[in-house]
């Protein structure tokens, strides 16, 4: 799937190695956080960059110890629907502190971008078929925000109290 970083498409740094396969020679891995758990020793002695990737049900809680060795998180939608990784990313900017990549894998619409953004994702595994252009232009449909979130974005009633 095309990744798209700082507001263009990358190349992916990481591969990800479904449970039970061998991992490669060098370069960046991404495994599952049962993986991750199992094998975390085997990952970290080869100082080589290391992605978990959580399911929607699993809470990021589980790597605060670990977040210092982890070089990106991928937060996984698994319907458009299911909006948890909105509050696993806010959870790992905010009260973790958390400051590697957040990536959204998955299910997720064009609508969602904006507000994946607001609340501290950074990186989008996007369809085969997803143009840049699209990405701009979520990025621009949002001008006035309600809420707080991690990206210091003034809210309207800021606005309007003139703070």
């Amino acid at each position: 799937m095309p990744l798209i970083k700082d507001g263009k498409f990358v190349q992916d740094r990481f591969l990800f190695i479904p449970d039970g396969q061998a991992f490669p020679d060098d370069g960046g891995v991404m495994v599952t956080f049962d993986r991750f758990q199992s094998e975390c020793a085997t990952l970290l002695a080869h100082h080589r960059p290391v992605a978990v990737r959580l399911a929607s049900s699993q809470n990021p809680d589980v790597l605060k110890n670990d977040l210092a060795n982890i070089d990106a998180i991928a937060l996984e939608f698994p319907i458009f629907r299911d909006g948890r990784a909105f509050s696993w990313a806010r959870m790992l900017r905010e009260r973790f502190g958390y400051k590697g990549e957040i990536r959204a894998v998955g299910h997720f619409l064009y609508d969602q971008l904006a507000f994946m953004l607001r609340v501290g994702f950074d990186a989008f595994d996007v369809r085969q078929d997803f143009r840049i252009e699209e990405f701009d232009r979520a990025m621009g449909e949002m001008t006035y925000v309600y809420q707080p979130s991690t990206d210091g974005r003034k809210t309207v009633m800021q606005i309007r109290r003139g703070e």
